[in-house]
């Protein structure tokens, strides 16, 4: 099961406690450094926060890490871009990185201590491991990734370069906007509709339309072939608990992320 630290700092996942091999979690907003909107636990230097703030977050979520392991953190666009993080990778400089980095909504790796992070505000974290073939990924699947089914993308991905099958993968869906909450246009509706999804397993209508996020990119995950048991699901509405976890809808753009990781240490 899922549940805070002791510090309040981060959100560990059952998979941490399964697979003692693997460290996956997702940052709150208690204990750091930063101010504002972005109190406190911001660790995302791309949404306007103090770089000193930032830098010191960062620098307290490693020492929070089981092992020594280096943050892998994308620039994202709500595209569907994965990047695979390996040597090549690792051997460009800071600014190669940077720009390898720039418009990406997915990572995966086979690499140790490489911590594969994305950030969210409302959007929904999806973590994956591979148990067979020790390969990792970190997703971002906000409504426009989830239409565009970045979650099956990202796993293809990770068939072609690792062999990645879906009976050999856990996942963990964390903290994002439960259906409740995501009140959509119809445009929205409609882009899902249009893009096969079944809406009257991941919609309903009140004075609006509401989706489910959390179904839609389950759905995915089942789609894939991994197990319904091996899929964890965090059930936390970052909108409803926006005093626990960053939320763009009750607190605008210009505030903090949850960045959410996973790492083979």
């Amino acid at each position: 099961m899922n549940g805070l630290t002791n510090d309040k700092r981060m959100l560990k996942y059952g998979l941490t406690e399964l697979y003692s091999n693997i460290f996956c979690f997702s940052t709150t907003r208690h204990g750091g450094y930063s101010a504002g909107a972005y109190a406190t636990f911001n660790c995302n230097g791309y949404c306007g926060d103090a770089p000193d703030a930032v830098r010191k977050n960062r620098e307290l979520l490693g020492s929070l890490f089981p092992a020594q392991g280096e943050l892998i953190i994308p620039h994202q666009v709500h595209g569907t871009e994965v990047r695979v993080i390996d040597e090549a990778f690792l051997q460009k400089s800071e600014a190669e990185r940077a720009d390898l980095l720039e418009g990406v909504d997915a990572l995966v790796s086979n690499l140790p201590k490489e911590c594969l992070c994305i950030s969210t505000a409302d959007c929904i974290p999806v973590l994956c491991y591979d148990v067979r073939h020790q390969a990792v990924a970190a997703i971002h699947a906000g409504w426009r990734g989830t239409v565009a089914r970045i979650v099956s993308r990202t796993l293809e991905k990770m068939r072609q370069v690792y062999g990645t099958e879906g009976k050999d993968v856990y996942a963990c869906i964390g903290p994002g906007i439960s259906q409740e909450a995501f009140e959509v246009g119809d445009e929205v509706y409609e882009a899902f509709r249009q893009a096969g999804f079944d809406m009257e397993r991941i919609a309903v209508r009140k004075e609006k339309w509401h989706i489910d996020l959390w179904e839609a990119n389950r759905m995915q995950l089942l789609d894939f072939g991994i197990e319904p048991s091996h899929i964890e699901l965090s059930g936390i509405c970052t909108y409803k608990n926006n005093e626990d976890f960053f939320s763009a809808r009750r607190q605008g753009t210009a505030s903090g992320r949850v960045l959410s990781g996973i790492m083979i240490v």
